[in-house]
């Protein structure tokens, strides 16, 4: 190291070790010091370590999760960014957090925001990319689902020996030709759907084949436009799978279990996208020499993150905290509510920070009109634009009588305390998430802030 780049590690180190002993929080901070100093020290401190790059629209901070957790069990020591602070300097932080063991194996286990790829792998060159999907999500940041695509691409072609681990499922993963080595899994095809035509529902994106521009067909759709897709005008297809789920053996709000490759998994987590994530972090598992006996042990280990429906208990309530962003991994987390067999309230917060995207029309393609509102006894509706979403869920069927306006996070915790159900979601943006969890940890109903 250079001595620029030992002065940023110094200031960069000695900020994280104020910010969360003293402060109890801060994840970019250090980062963004230190690369104020040495602008390079990403690629300094990087030096030596075998990285996986995890990208693509939902699924990166559980399926990053994941996979770290399968390679300890290798490999003990790996650096990872749990908080999924994903962009350059967040990434920084993550190193400056680290402490390698001597004799160990250098590796790290990164997600990465779409648009950051390009950068951080000029950096880091890394040994594997893992892409989860392609889904609208900001627009007014990263605009169609193929700019997002071209915005990964960019930072692929920088690593051409690095090996792509792909959703074979997401037809946009396969429309550009790259020297990469490349190993796609996704869901297998029932026999009896093997013969199936279908088509996609109507408002569906990336459907159209990257060939020709003819709407894609399907064999099996999983959800959105993913599934074994084809062209029927010049035959474009799906690849040929090297990971498969089997089938789904057990669905309920708080676990899933389901095959892969014949062996039978289970995690403590709802919703089918978060079986495609599994199935990303098996891929790259077994890519990486992990058994799949080992596999099993960490998936069976693995612990509700940050915000990803994150457990807290409060009052004698359950809130199962649950970040959302767009349309489509939105429509999943209300698939997972009609799993639900138990009376529940829900309260949706939405934000439209930089961080959530400022452009809220997102809300308009979920299908709220679906959810199950029998099952539904409260509804609270808080967030810096809680008239929109409000409005959104009285458009849907809702009692906007009965409805519960929350201005504030104390609020929201008072009137959650209040509620008459003893399980309560919360679907919240970014921001909003980030928020309401200061606000707990203020409060001492969880231990720290994690921002």
């Amino acid at each position: 190291m250079t001595f620029k780049s030992n002065l940023a590690k110094a200031v960069g180190k000695s900020s994280y070790w104020f910010l969360h002993h003293v402060l109890k929080g801060g994840t970019s901070l250090p980062g963004k010091l230190a690369m104020k100093i040495d602008p390079d020290v990403l690629q300094a401190m990087a030096k030596d370590y075998q990285t996986i790059i995890v990208t693509g629209t939902n699924g990166k901070t559980m399926t990053t999760a994941l996979i770290a957790n399968t390679l300890r069990i290798k490999y003990g020591d790996i650096l990872t960014n749990p908080s999924g602070s994903n962009m350059q300097q967040g990434i920084v932080s993550a190193f400056l957090a680290h402490h390698h063991r001597r004799g160990k194996a250098k590796i790290a286990v990164l997600e990465v925001d779409e648009a950051n790829v390009k950068l951080v792998t000029d950096w880091l060159h890394p040994k594997a990319f893992v892409l989860t999907n392609i889904f609208r999500d900001q627009m007014d940041r990263y605009g169609e689902i193929y700019t997002t695509f071209s915005k990964i691409v960019s930072g692929i072609k920088l690593a051409p020996e690095a090996v792509i681990i792909a959703n074979g499922d997401a037809s946009i993963f396969s429309s550009v030709d790259l020297p990469n080595p490349k190993v796609f899994y996704g869901f297998k095809t029932p026999a009896d759907q093997a013969e199936q035509d279908q088509k996609a529902p109507v408002n569906t994106d990336g459907v159209l084949c990257p060939n020709c521009d003819h709407i894609l067909h399907y064999h099996m759709l999983s959800y959105a436009n993913l599934g074994d897709y084809f062209c029927p005008n010049c035959g474009f297809k799906r690849p040929k799978l090297a990971y498969t789920v089997d089938h789904i053996n057990e669905r309920t709000p708080n676990k899933i279990s389901f095959t892969i490759d014949h062996h039978d998994f289970s995690i403590n987590i709802g919703g089918t996208y978060n079986i495609y994530n599994a199935l990303a972090a098996f891929a790259t598992a077994r890519e990486f020499g992990i058994k799949t006996s080992e596999i099993k042990t960490a998936f069976a280990k693995n612990k509700r993150i940050f915000g990803r429906q994150e457990l807290i208990s409060y009052q004698n309530k359950e809130i199962n905290l649950i970040l959302v962003k767009n349309p489509v991994g939105l429509n999943e987390v209300l698939e997972l509510l009609n799993t639900e067999k138990a009376p529940y309230s829900l309260a949706t917060l939405l934000n439209a920070e930089h961080a959530d995207g400022i452009d809220t029309s997102w809300i308009w393609d979920a299908n709220y009109e679906k959810l199950d509102k029998s099952k539904i006894k409260s509804v609270l509706v808080g967030g810096k634009r809680f008239h929109d979403m409000g409005f959104r869920l009285e458009i849907a069927g809702f009692d906007a009588g009965k409805m519960i306006t929350v201005d504030d996070d104390n609020n929201l915790l008072s009137e959650i305390a209040q509620i008459p159900t003893h399980k309560i979601y919360v679907l919240a943006t970014y921001t909003a998430m980030l928020s309401l969890r200061k606000t707990m940890a203020e409060q001492k109903i969880i231990k720290n802030r994690l921002q």
